[in-house]
């Protein structure tokens, strides 16, 4: 009930929104007087945050129409490779083909956790102009129907290495949060069986590998409760008039308050400082602050079978480091990989996946030889800043390009 609660709350507010987005059009219109005084500009700053903080956000596009190669655009178009009912495998096309020994080829493994793949646009964009890159778009729980099938963590391994397979043997994967366990799970299965479509190299980034290093907040939530306790009070079932309906799912809405309320404080004080920008005609910084939050509002829903194996696995049993972890019934052991080269990257300011819970991987993989392997701690980003910004752009993914090329 508290799904359809949820969605009734956000109709009835429909008209009250409606009529926010009509004065705030008034309000800001140059013909209109009212729009040059103080109180008309506050009138429109308030309507425009009643408007945002009571809106269904949809899923947000990639937008990337084009890479920027030795001072040339050249299109890009989003080509779908592969799909699955529970995710579309994506490239970027280019208008110009480029021989695959000039740019090396990418799968990104996106996380998911609540967010879109498109959480990874500045990911995406900053390895464009030297690589030849691959997505995995995850898709909504709530829009899969019920016939599909159910999907868990072994389902998400076995997309994985269906989609290594599919642009093997070259192709390099890199993993962002999330997906670390289980791309680390798949690679470990693809050596273990011989696949001569394993990656020529594996980058980890931000991941819980063994979040018994250094425990963060999130992890110690995860351990906090009993399987039980998560399945009785987040799951809950996509209402009828979803595509999804009936489906069990731990809501995206459900979601974003955890990830909100950790930081609370912060969002609020950037809603207020929306509301000031707004005010005093800043419309460099409040464009800034939409961009961001158009994208960190747009959530989606897990299927439960998938958030709730990964909690116990990951979090509570710490399958994968104890050597307990199992994929449909088969043992995964990391140490069976040894041509896939290993390259891991953490943030020294990480809150959500601590200092080491993703180095760990090295220690899983005791057959990967030393000169193909790396490790970068980048001080001063937290979680979001080791893939997306300033940093990731400037060291971070020139490190992982580096890696890439020494190993393809």
């Amino acid at each position: 009930m508290l799904y359809q609660a949820r969605d009734a709350q956000l109709s009835a507010l429909g008209p009250a929104r409606l009529a926010a987005e009509t004065l705030h059009h008034v309000f800001t219109h140059p013909l209109m007087p009212p729009s040059y005084t103080f109180a008309g500009r506050a009138t429109a700053a308030a309507c425009e945050l009643f408007e945002r903080v009571t809106r269904h956000y949809g899923k947000p596009a990639f937008g990337l129409d084009y890479v920027v190669v030795g001072g040339r655009r050249i299109a890009l178009r989003e080509v779908p490779v592969a799909q699955k009912p529970f995710c579309t495998l994506l490239h970027f096309e280019r208008d110009e083909p480029v021989a695959d020994a000039e740019l090396p080829r990418v799968l990104v493994v996106a996380p998911m956790s609540g967010h879109h793949a498109t959480l990874l646009r500045g990911t995406v964009q900053a390895l464009l102009p030297e690589h030849d890159v691959y997505v995995t778009d995850w898709i909504d729980a709530r829009t899969v129907p019920a016939t599909l099938g159910l999907f868990d963590l072994d389902d998400y391994i076995d997309y994985v290495i269906e989609f290594l397979q599919l642009l093997g043997p070259d192709i390099h994967v890199l993993a962002i949060c999330q997906p670390s366990p289980p791309v680390l799970a798949a690679v470990a299965l693809m050596a273990a069986a011989g696949d001569p479509a394993q990656p020529r190299s594996m980058t980890l980034m931000g991941g819980p590998v063994d979040t018994r290093v250094n425990p963060t907040e999130v992890n110690r939530l995860a351990t906090s409760r009993p399987i039980s306790w998560f399945e009785q009070t987040v799951i809950h079932r996509v209402p009828l008039y979803y595509p999804g309906c009936s489906r069990r799912v731990y809501p995206g809405f459900l979601q974003l308050g955890g990830f909100m309320s950790m930081n609370l404080d912060r969002h609020v004080d950037a809603h207020l400082d929306l509301f000031r920008h707004l005010v005093e005609g800043d419309g460099e910084s409040a464009a800034a602050h939409r961009r961001f939050y158009d994208e960190y509002l747009s959530v989606m829903d897990l299927s439960a079978d998938f958030f709730l194996q990964t909690v116990r696995a990951v979090f509570q049993e710490h399958a994968l480091p104890r050597g307990r972890m199992v994929h449909h019934g088969e043992p995964v052991v990391p140490a069976a990989i040894e041509k896939t080269a290993l390259m891991t990257v953490e943030g020294e300011r990480d809150d959500i996946s601590g200092i080491g819970q993703t180095h760990a991987a090295h220690a899983l993989t005791p057959n990967i030889p030393d000169e193909r392997r790396d490790h970068l701690l980048q001080p001063g980003v937290g979680h979001y800043g080791i893939f997306n910004g300033r940093r990731w752009r400037e060291t971070i993914r020139p490190r992982i390009s580096a890696f890439i090329r020494a190993n393809a």
